[in-house]
C-alpha cells in the first residue's frame, strides 16, 4: 500500500512514521501540504517527494490511499476527492465538523469501492478490546450506565498556537470535539445506538475562541442505559480520561487508556447485597489472558487493520458509518446546549 500523507502538521508527522514503521506492508510515497516548507520537512526527513497540489497527488499511478491531517473542518472535501479518484482513505478525527460533511463522505464511498476509515485508535487499546469483549458476551448483565470523562489542561497559547484553533469553521468545536472525542467514541462503542441527549456546554477559562472550553451531558442509548459525558480543557494541571461501563454483574473502569478495575460475576458467584466496594479486581488477569498489542506509534495498530481491511475485503473497525455516530452525538451535544432542551440523535441522523 502506497501512500501519501496530506497535512504535514503534528499528526501528519505522526501517521508519517506509523507508515514508514510498517513496511514492507505499507510505503510512504509523498507528503503534501499547502504550505511547502511543511511538507518539504516531512518529506526530507522520511526520504520522499513532497508536494503542494492534493490533485497532482491523487492522478500519481504509484499512490493508493491518502491519510487525510488537514484541519478538522477540511477533512470531508479532501475525503471525497480521494475516494472519487479511486484511492482508499484514512481519516484522522474527527469525520469532520458537521453531519452534512459526514453524509458527502458516507456518499462518495458508497458509489466507490475503496476502503475509507476514520482514526480512533483507542478502540485498539488492549484495555478497550477486553471491555468490548466482555460486553459482547454479556459479562456485565444489564448494561446500566456509562461514563467517558476528560479533564484536560489547554492554555491560553495553545488556542493562540493556530489560526483555526477554536473555530467553529475549522475546529468544529472545543473540548469535545477535538480533545475529548476519543473518550466519548469509546463510551458509545461499549454502550451501542445513542438515543437521546441533554448537553450544558461553557467558555469558562479562555478568551478569543468560538467553542467550548467545557461540556458536560447526559445521553441516553437504545439498550435503556445511561451515560455521562464530561469534557473540558479547563482542569489545570490535567488529570487523566477515564471510562466506566457498569452493569448488574459486573463493571470495568478504564483510565489513561490502561484497565484499572474489571469485574464480571461467574455463573455460580453470590451477588451480595451491597457488593464488594471495589474489591475483587479481575483486570490483572483479564489483561494478562488477552493478546498483547506491540505498537511503534498509538495508530499502529488501527493502521494494521487498515491494511488488512483493503486486503482481504472487510470494513474496518472504525468504519465512516460508526464514526459519524460518534460526531453526531457531539453535535446533539452542541445543539441540546444551544436550544436548551433534549436532543434526538434522530433529529440529526446521518
Amino acid at each position: 500500500m502506497r501512500f501519501a500523507v496530506l497535512g504535514c502538521g503534528v499528526i501528519g508527522a505522526v501517521h508519517a512514521r506509523t507508515i514508514k514503521a510498517l513496511a514492507p506492508r505499507a510505503e510512504l510515497v509523498v507528503a503534501v501540504d499547502a504550505v511547502e516548507e511543511r511538507a518539504r520537512a516531512i518529506a526530507d526527513e522520511h526520504g520522499v517527494d513532497a508536494s503542494t497540489s492534493l490533485d497532482e497527488v491523487l492522478a500519481r499511478d504509484d499512490v493508493d490511499a491518502v491519510t487525510i491531517c488537514t484541519p478538522s473542518g477540511m477533512h470531508s472535501d479532501a475525503a471525497v476527492a480521494v475516494l472519487d479518484a479511486g484511492k482508499h482513505v484514512i481519516i484522522e478525527k474527527p469525520l469532520d465538523v458537521d453531519l452534512d460533511a459526514a453524509r458527502r463522505v458516507l456518499d462518495a464511498e458508497r458509489r466507490s469501492d475503496r476502503t475509507a476509515m476514520v482514526i480512533s485508535q483507542h478502540r485498539h487499546d488492549l484495555a478497550s478490546r477486553v471491555v468490548h469483549e466482555a460486553l459482547t458476551a454479556g459479562s456485565f448483565g444489564t448494561v446500566t450506565s456509562g461514563m467517558a470523562l476528560m479533564p484536560w489542561w489547554r492554555s491560553q497559547a495553545y488556542y493562540d498556537s493556530g489560526d483555526w484553533r477554536g473555530t467553529v469553521e475549522m475546529d468544529g468545536g472545543g473540548a469535545l470535539m477535538n480533545q475529548g472525542i476519543h473518550t466519548l467514541d469509546l463510551l458509545v462503542w461499549f454502550l451501542g445506538e445513542p438515543v437521546e441527549v441533554f448537553a450544558y456546554t461553557g467558555l469558562l477559562a479562555h478568551e478569543r475562541i468560538a467553542v467550548e472550553d467545557t461540556a458536560v451531558a447526559t445521553v441516553r442509548f437504545a439498550s435503556g442505559a445511561l451515560g455521562i459525558v464530561h469534557g473540558t480543557t479547563a482542569a489545570y494541571p490535567g488529570l487523566t480520561t477515564r471510562v466506566q461501563v457498569h452493569g448488574d454483574r459486573g463493571s470495568a473502569v478504564i483510565d489513561h487508556n490502561q484497565l484499572a478495575y474489571f469485574h464480571a460475576a461467574g455463573d455460580g458467584d453470590e451477588i451480595r447485597a451491597h457488593g464488594v466496594a471495589g474489591g475483587g479486581n479481575q483486570a490483572e488477569e483479564r489483561i494478562a489472558a488477552a493478546a498483547p498489542v506491540d505498537r511503534t506509534t498509538s495508530h499502529s495498530e488501527q493502521f494494521e487493520d487498515f491494511l488488512d481491511a483493503v486486503e482481504h475485503g472487510r470494513p474496518p473497525l472504525v468504519t465512516v458509518e460508526t464514526a459519524a455516530r460518534t460526531l453526531a452525538v457531539i453535535r446533539a451535544i452542541y445543539t441540546s446546549a444551544e436550544a436548551g432542551r433534549p436532543v434526538t440523535i434522530k433529529e440529526l441522523s446521518v
